[in-house]
């Protein structure tokens, strides 16, 4: 797999990194309270406490960007863009791509499917999340089934990509790491694919860049997408970056000041407007300034902490986890690519004879445990992965169905830089205990999920 960093041989790990919440008490329904773990680190990780301190040092500087004469103005605008080139550095852009800035993954997949060229034809696989399998709307979209192996992906696309009309526009679009199994896809066999038929490829990095390096270069792929949410950075932004020329080429994904360069009034009363042609064109209003900065602090918190370091340590917490649900016949792991694959710090299940969301209503309520349970906004590919009907709807959540009762939904189990050996360890003991023994308190559905029943209490 091309995206993998060669680390695994180390025996000695690195420290967690400081995050945010990891001395946080929660309360437990049995009694008393225990330290969070926080293992949902797939829908957002917890912020870096070096994040948090950027930020908190440049608060009382905050200001108007692009657009003040004053100090303060002048002094966010460097921030700003200079967070700009931090991103450009982490993902190894080329001298003339664009980085802009977005609220998350979602938002920069729904731009660039907003600037696609007129009759543009784009090919996913079933298997990604929503926000890279929903936003080609207003596109010619051939959805892929799901491979079963590496090579079958780039083979499947190769086959697609060959009979297509080869005189259009075409894009691919495809995750980095799975948010469902954790696997590795390989992404530059599948852009040299798609290169070498005529088509670009964006990568959805929100599971990737988090746990290994992104280098648009070295990956050769057209466009990254990511979010600072999973990126130990909070405040809602993202990151679509890449060439240019469709972009440029594109109406501003939103109208408004920043975009304009000039606008006049016509004597006939409408008006005439000169659009940027730089990142700007696509960044509309007034940016999210801290979100920005906490984006670049992430990066170079990473960077200097080092991949390496951080490949070894997850894949150690992976083997913790992988070995000690192997040793619970009841569960069952999910997986494209089998045991084998490489993957980052992500897993799903299910347990024989226990609904998810009753399940991981007991990890949280009764080992204060953060997991998460249901279609993980991924819904065809944990179809497929439960052997049910990829095509059969169904809830981002629990459905309606009691404790006790099988559902179609499954437990997803993440973890990453900031992540100590303990909360992986009690997981591991917490999933044992509920199997063999059965959860030590009543729960009842609420609303379509899980939850204590206190009135029992």
């Amino acid at each position: 797999m091309s995206v993998t960093t060669a680390a695994a041989d180390k025996t000695v790990c690195a420290a967690p990194l400081p995050v945010l919440g990891r001395d946080v008490t929660v309360p437990l329904v049995t009694g008393g309270e225990v330290t969070y773990a926080a293992l949902d680190y797939a829908a957002s990780a917890p912020a870096l406490q070096r994040v948090w301190d950027d930020v908190a040092a440049y608060a009382p500087y905050y200001g108007s960007v692009h657009r003040g004469a004053g100090y303060l103005s002048q002094l966010s605008t460097d921030l700003f863009e200079n967070s700009r080139v931090t991103v450009a550095e982490f993902l190894g852009c080329r001298e003339d791509d664009q980085v802009v800035f977005t609220r998350s993954t979602t938002d920069s997949l729904n731009l660039l499917a907003a600037a696609l060229p007129a009759d543009c034809q784009v090919f996913v696989f079933e298997t990604e999340h929503h926000a890279s399998l929903l936003p080609w709307r207003d596109a010619r979209v051939t959805y892929l089934n799901a491979p079963r192996t590496a090579d079958q992906a780039v083979a499947t696309l190769e086959r697609a990509l060959a009979d297509r009309d080869p005189y259009g526009p075409a894009l691919v679009c495809v995750t980095g790491a799975s948010n469902v199994t954790g696997e590795l896809w390989p992404v530059k066999e599948l852009a040299a694919a798609a290169h070498a038929h005529g088509a670009r490829i964006v990568l959805d990095a929100a599971q990737l860049a988090p746990h290994h390096p992104v280098s648009i270069s070295e990956l050769d792929v057209d466009w990254v997408a990511f979010s600072g949410h999973k990126l130990y950075a909070p405040f809602g932004s993202g990151v679509l970056a890449g060439r240019s020329d469709w972009l440029r080429d594109a109406e501003p994904y939103l109208a408004g000041g920043g975009a304009s360069r000039k606008v006049a009034r016509r004597t006939d009363g409408g008006v005439d407007v000169e659009w940027h042609d730089t990142a700007a064109r696509h960044e509309a209003g007034s940016p999210n300034v801290i979100g920005v900065y906490s984006i670049a602090s992430a990066c170079k918190a990473l960077t200097e902490a080092g991949f390496d370091e951080l490949v070894a340590r997850e894949r150690h917490l992976i083997a913790k986890v992988r070995e000690g649900l192997a040793d619970v016949p009841a569960v069952k792991v999910l997986s494209l690519f089998g045991d084998d694959a490489p993957r980052v710090g992500v897993l799903s299940f299910v347990v024989e004879g226990w609904n998810s969301s009753h399940f991981a209503a007991a990890l949280s309520a009764e080992y204060g445990i953060g997991v998460r349970d249901g279609l993980f906004c991924a819904h065809p590919l944990v179809r497929t992965l439960l052997g049910s009907d990829p095509q059969t709807q169904g809830e981002c959540g629990a459905p309606e169905a009691a404790p006790g009762e099988k559902s179609l939904n499954a437990i997803r189990v993440s973890f990453g830089a900031g992540t100590p050996d303990e909360h992986v360890e009690r997981f591991v003991r917490a999933v044992k205990e509920l199997v063999a023994d059965g959860a030590r308190w009543n729960y009842r559905t609420e609303e379509g999920r899980c939850v204590p029943d206190t009135t029992a209490a």
